[in-house]
């Protein structure tokens, strides 16, 4: 049997399993089966909290898309980690240390019941991102498969990002420009793509087709790759509020040698069991 929580993050909807208390090992096809909606339990990413391999944090931290891929960082997810340990009373800390395949983040649970997380500073660099260009740049031009072309801005926050400006995020082709630039052949490792409308300059609506999981109700990250890429285009303030379909996050980046903070909820929905017969049977 197979204990989980089913939580989201501004309805960025994930499993978490305690994988501390119990044995845990899925392969990607049993991890793509939990997340068909229809058959199995349905989510946007799976999140599993282990053991450190390191003395200096507290909590180990995997994330896996819906397709069965495993990938290093997930803003909504964090929040939804921090709460999780903290209501399973893994821990009674506020702030916790989590090791993540992109660094350590720290999770911070606030009187208000929202979390803030320490997401870490942005990186530019393209062989960092990854992004195939020689050197960094605000924005670059992108040619898609029909010769046209589309300026992005490129960060990561852990993980790929490109950040589109639109005029209206209500008319943007989020599933067919996000599908094409998702798996361009110059981001070798896909990538979660913004559609970023400007509110005003500490302000902003944003759509984001994440690369595994296509469209999703909000992204953490994606949201402060928005706003790290609004702030160098010269266009956002440090501060913003980042309305996304599911729901308000908060992000601030102080200065260019800063981390970026993000404050948002996390919101437990129900616990329950699975069987491994189940599981195996996909």
């Amino acid at each position: 049997m197979l204990k989980f929580s089913k939580m989201h993050g501004l309805g960025n909807d994930f499993v978490v399993i305690d994988a501390i208390n119990q044995q845990v090992k899925l392969s990607p096809e049993q991890i793509l089966f939990l997340a068909d909606r229809q058959r199995g339990i349905g989510f946007d990413q799976l999140l599993l909290v282990e053991n450190p391999s390191r003395e200096d944090v507290d909590f180990r931290y995997r994330i896996f898309n819906a397709d069965g891929s495993e990938v290093a960082q997930c803003g909504n997810g964090a929040r939804c980690f921090a709460r999780f340990v903290r209501d399973k009373n893994l821990t009674d800390k506020d702030t916790i240390a989590v090791e993540t395949a992109s660094g350590i983040i720290f999770p911070s649970l606030l009187s208000s019941g929202d979390v803030k997380v320490d997401m870490g500073l942005p990186i530019f660099n393209p062989s960092e991102i990854p992004f195939d260009r020689n050197a960094p740049e605000i924005t670059y031009e992108l040619a898609l498969a029909d010769n046209s072309m589309v300026t992005i801005g490129a960060v990561s926050m852990g993980n790929p990002h490109a950040v589109i400006l639109v005029d209206d995020i209500t008319c943007a082709n989020v599933a067919g420009l996000g599908s094409q630039i998702e798996s361009h052949i110059q981001f070798p490792e896909r990538v979660n793509v913004g559609f970023m409308e400007i509110v005003d300059s500490s302000h902003i609506k944003l759509r984001v087709y994440e690369r595994g999981a296509a469209e999703t109700k909000a992204c953490g990250t994606g949201a402060c790759a928005a706003v790290v890429s609004g702030i160098q285009r010269g266009l956002l303030e440090r501060d913003v509020k980042v309305d996304l379909p599911g729901g308000r996050l908060l992000i601030s980046w102080q200065d260019d040698t800063s981390s970026v903070w993000m404050t948002g909820s996390a919101t437990q929905v129900f616990d329950g069991e699975i069987t491994w017969a189940t599981i195996n049977e996909q």
